[in-house]
């Protein structure tokens, strides 16, 4: 293999696991303020697409659909969380996590019927041909996806670490009960946590869409690779989720360049597999045994 084959599957590689890291940061979000899997997350993956798509058939600026496709599914996560499972919170995590399936499903099916069976192409965030750096082909959308994927981890990380809305987060991570004693509102904090796993699974759609279209039933795959990187980073864990994307997308371009891009998708598989057994704490988590 050349250099210039090399490099264009970790760019490959980069843009992935970028992907991968805002679905994972969606799962790593609600399972630290609740303790329960979001298998909606997936869905909210694909109403980002979905939406911008929309928008821009209806004549819409492009931009405009994207922070309006965001601003809809992170209001439509706050009423899964809101409608769905707050009336059920004393049910238990098992009963939650079905709820969420449920949700998954009905979101699913709304996809559907309001937008139609088949695929939906959204137009590159710039237009241009693709940049050549070292001999690799290096697609302009693939830098807004990476960009996009950074930018938002960045200010996820600073509002966890540097604001009092962060700080009841990671008090609701750490004791629901204890964070109710120093006055916390908890419901209005996993409220939160789902609108904003809601638009950064939107964002994720909605970056994404340009390279590779979109369709009403994109979600349940993608919420399969962001589950299992949530898992590989450690779940709980902002940093985790990230290293976990980045590291499964670096993961799945190499089971394409050196065995069989038919592996591709087996990959998450295989790396939910081996984390649960070896691992489950992931990568740099640590509380996970405890939570499970």
């Amino acid at each position: 293999m050349s250099g210039a084959d090399a490099l264009q599957f970790v760019a490959s590689g980069l843009q992935n696991g970028a992907i991968y890291a805002l679905m994972a940061l969606g799962f790593t979000l609600v399972f630290a303020s609740t303790g329960i899997i979001n298998f909606a997350q997936g869905e909210f993956f694909m109403l980002g697409g979905m939406l911008v798509a929309a928008g821009v058939a209806a004549g819409v600026p492009l931009g405009a659909c994207v922070i309006g496709a965001v601003a809809m599914t992170a209001a439509i996560g706050c009423l899964v969380e809101r409608l769905a499972l707050r009336p059920a919170r004393s049910a238990g995590g098992l009963a939650l996590v079905i709820i969420t399936i449920g949700c998954s499903m009905l979101i699913k099916s709304g996809a559907r019927h309001l937008f139609g069976p088949d695929e939906r192409a959204v137009p590159p965030f710039t237009a241009g041909q693709p940049l050549r750096v070292a001999g690799a082909l290096i697609d302009p959308q693939a830098l807004w996806v990476i960009g996009l994927a950074v930018a938002a981890a960045a200010a996820l990380t600073a509002v966890y670490r540097f604001t009092k809305v962060g700080l009841a987060m990671r008090a609701c991570s750490i004791s629901h009960d204890a964070a109710r004693i120093v006055g916390i509102d908890t419901a209005r904090v996993v409220m939160l946590a789902f609108g904003l796993a809601g638009a950064l699974g939107a964002l994720a759609g909605a970056a994404v869409a340009p390279v590779t279209q979109t369709a009403y039933d994109v979600g349940a795959r993608m919420g399969l690779k962001g589950f299992a990187a949530a898992l590989l980073g450690g779940l709980g864990d902002p940093v985790g989720a990230i290293v976990g994307g980045f590291a499964l997308g670096l993961l799945e371009s190499g089971a394409v360049a050196f065995v069989s891009g038919t592996y591709k998708d087996a990959v998450a598989l295989v790396v939910l597999l081996a984390v649960l057994v070896l691992r489950p704490q992931g990568i740099v988590g640590r509380h996970l045994g405890e939570k499970l």
